[in-house]
């Protein structure tokens, strides 16, 4: 009995009790929803990295999502799902890399260990084009019609950060305190 007191109370200690939420809109200057974003909030504090894979896929001849965000250290595995060879690329500064050609599930994930945005593409179809965005935080994800709540951030000062396709320059980045049990709403309006 003791010994499962101890491991309940460890777990309350473990688990923040009460967590804050930040909600952002992000929208054109005609209050269109933006197609592919991200957004992302950097605490001020550090937080250890954990060990994650994440999956990019082809699917006829198109990279499937079109968008992967992820955290810096992130190993992303890349299956092609065609029956077509491909040869993945990029020439990104945050990552550059060409596998072989190959059908089906490469032996090994490529880690990204740099945050930036990582354009990809493959070699033998050229039209195919696809954008890892590779953040500094575990704090992120895209917009759906232009609204994005994100949850069970611990108390801090972040810093928000958008990019999204096609972007000429990063919308200036938002500052916010959360308390342990807050809520926030930002609001980001890019041009057309």
């Amino acid at each position: 009995m003791h010994r499962s007191l101890s491991a309940f109370a460890a777990l309350l200690i473990a688990v923040p009790l009460a967590a804050a939420t930040l909600d952002v809109n992000l929208t054109r200057a005609d209050g269109s929803a933006v197609p592919n974003a991200v957004v992302y909030a950097v605490p001020k504090r550090e937080i250890p990295i954990t060990l994650t894979v994440a999956s990019m896929d082809q699917v006829d001849r198109t990279f499937v999502p079109h968008v992967l965000p992820m955290r810096v250290g992130t190993w992303v595995e890349f299956p092609n799902s065609d029956n077509v060879m491909h040869q993945v690329y990029s020439i990104s500064p945050a990552k550059r890399f060409q596998s072989p050609l190959y059908v089906g599930k490469p032996a090994r994930p490529i880690q990204f260990d740099k945050p930036g945005v990582v354009a990809i593409g493959c070699h033998i179809h050229e039209q195919m084009s696809g954008f890892i965005v590779v953040v500094p935080t575990p704090y992120f994800g895209m917009p759906v019609n232009g609204r994005l709540t994100l949850n069970a951030l611990g108390a801090d000062d972040y810093t928000v950060h958008v990019w999204y396709e096609g972007m000429r320059n990063e919308p200036e980045p938002r500052y916010v305190k959360l308390a342990a049990d807050g809520t926030a709403s930002l609001s980001f309006v890019v041009p057309k």
